[in-house]
């Protein structure tokens, strides 16, 4: 079977788990890796023993790619991305696709045309217990989803963004908390209940960041075409990164999903639960814990699609959904931080 050629672009602290994933994976061959920091991009193409680019203009030119892997900041998702449809490539991108929503519908149409697997990174998706979850609510057992809540209390200091120079920013990372770290439960939340939003209520507040535009705290309320509901609470401002927490009301049942376990507790007193299973494809030598074990998953799913062996599952169209969501919770607060 030929070998996918594979570039990163962005070279940054995520590219890691792609970089680990994609060496690790038979069906790929990493390539080439890209940054506008020349040292960066020479540290990860000498970990990696491939060549190394500042310009993926000219990576796309002098190398025969046929995916690429997007690591960069947020407001170049959607450029860098459909630059590499119009050049026939394949593309993996992290979270989120865009800081428009505009943009992302865009994007998506463009592969869509150019025939292209489009990926998003929602690693969040492919822990065990999270899909176990999915299939309990799927196979009735659960039934629909009536009520959700969300809550994320992590830890970012004044020098998380500081040492940056695109985050707590509007124009480059799109927003704070929300886009950036909750952006998973509220995926996570809005694949469960599987319905669309009708109303969204939100209240945005930078309440101990001198230094960012953005919001380090958020609260909120989502009403759902099914008449579903989805309360959310997150924030920055805790002194460490404690679990998310998602909690689930539905038919014949309740669920409480953390990192680590599912349990769930059905209407006539049963209990089932599900701890976890890390992937077992790599093991990461770098990277927050909070960031999940899962990218290797995800990124071994694109490439079967990539060859034509099995239809994306996280593709474009389908994270449109959270994009649009994510996009009119800043809507909804008017652009008050």
């Amino acid at each position: 079977m030929r070998k996918i050629r594979v570039a990163v672009i962005g070279c940054g602290k995520i590219s890691g788990m792609h970089l680990e994933s994609i060496t690790a994976l038979e069906e790929a061959e990493l390539v080439a890796v890209c940054d506008i920091k020349s040292e960066r991009a020479a540290e990860k193409a000498e970990k990696f023993y491939v060549k190394a680019y500042t310009d993926y203009h000219e990576m796309f030119e002098k190398e025969e790619l046929d995916a690429v892997h997007i690591c960069l900041p947020h407001y170049l998702h959607t450029v860098v991305s459909q630059d590499a449809f119009r050049k026939g490539i394949h593309v993996l991108c992290e979270k989120p696709m865009s800081i428009r929503y505009e943009d992302a519908v865009e994007t998506v149409e463009l592969a869509e045309q150019c025939g292209l697997q489009y990926g998003v990174i929602f690693q969040g998706r492919y822990n065990t217990h999270a899909r176990f979850i999915k299939q309990r609510i799927e196979d009735g057992r659960l039934g629909a989803v009536k009520c959700a809540r969300a809550i994320l209390s992590w830890y970012h200091p004044d020098e998380y963004y500081s040492r940056s120079d695109w985050k707590g920013t509007w124009d480059k990372e799109g927003g704070g908390v929300i886009i950036n770290q909750a952006i998973h439960s509220l995926d996570l939340s809005n694949w469960y209940i599987n319905s669309v939003p009708i109303e969204v209520q939100a209240s945005l507040h930078n309440r101990a960041h001198k230094d960012i535009e953005v919001e380090d705290s958020a609260e909120g309320l989502i009403r759902y075409e099914n008449g579903a509901l989805l309360a959310f609470y997150v924030m920055n401002n805790y002194l460490v990164n404690e679990p998310v927490e998602i909690r689930l009301q539905c038919e014949h049942g309740k669920v409480v999903y953390t990192k680590g376990e599912a349990v769930i507790t059905y209407a006539d007193g049963t209990v089932e639960s599900m701890k976890n299973k890390p992937q077992e494809i790599v093991s990461y030598t770098g990277g927050a814990s909070y960031w999940g074990t899962q990218h290797a998953v995800q990124v071994h799913q694109f490439y079967k699609a990539v060859l034509g062996l099995e239809a994306l599952e996280l593709s474009g169209r389908a994270a449109l959904k959270t994009q649009k969501l994510v996009c009119e919770i800043y809507q909804s607060n008017d652009g008050r931080i």
